[in-house]
């Protein structure tokens, strides 16, 4: 699969499309996938499901080659993967040129533990992934996220993300990434214990009066 330190992922070119041969392909260890983009035409291809399973934990932004019969080693991206009742079902890769920046969504990697959770609050992230553009040689595998500065109420947004230098996020900066939130439960109390010492007041009032 890897050769030195490029890594080669073997394809063949899918010729039949019928859900059956689909069904076959799998049955057989193997995968249904396109390669387009580049101002080229989309090439169908089959793939060994295991070989290109290991690369679906490296991330987005890792180039390799893939080797088809006839087209030659292309240096391509895995653009997005398509899944069926929990299993991969189609992978669509992507055809860069290593001088020329790509769109690709990076996941966010959120690290530390926000302050705010050991006075009880509860870490809430709303936002796995963003959208990234750069060189494909210079795109991060992850985007960090810090949030242990955080405290109850607290809001960590896309502006607070530091990205390499030549990288641009194709997100909103006010985008809210995590927050630490009041468990319900305890609102509840409280609202309850305001409810009854907003009763007690008034009933002290009256008495007064």
């Amino acid at each position: 699969m890897s050769k030195g330190n490029t890594v080669q992922l073997q394809a063949d070119v899918r010729n039949e499309f019928t859900r059956a041969s689909r069904r076959v392909l799998r049955e057989n260890g193997g995968i249904p996938g396109v390669v387009y983009g580049g101002g080229e035409e989309s090439i169908p291809v089959a793939v060994n499901f295991k070989d290109t399973a290991k690369l679906f934990h490296t991330g987005r932004s890792e180039v390799f080659q893939l080797d088809i019969p006839g087209s030659g080693k292309i240096p391509v991206l895995i653009k997005d993967i398509q899944k069926r009742r929990g299993t991969v079902s189609h992978v669509d890769f992507l055809r860069i040129s290593m001088n020329k920046p790509v769109r690709v969504s990076i996941p966010v990697d959120y690290h530390g533990t926000a302050v705010g959770t050991k006075s009880g609050g509860i870490l809430q992230t709303q936002v796995t992934e963003i959208e990234v553009e750069g060189l494909p040689g210079e795109l991060p595998s992850t985007l960090e996220a810090d949030v242990s500065a955080l405290e109850i109420g607290d809001k960590l947004t896309v502006a607070d993300i530091k990205v390499p230098e030549g990288i641009t996020l194709h997100a909103s900066d006010e985008e809210v990434l995590a927050t630490v939130i009041v468990p319900r439960a305890v609102e509840a109390e409280e609202t309850e214990d305001e409810a009854d010492a907003k009763e007690a007041n008034a009933g002290e009032t009256a008495e007064e009066s």
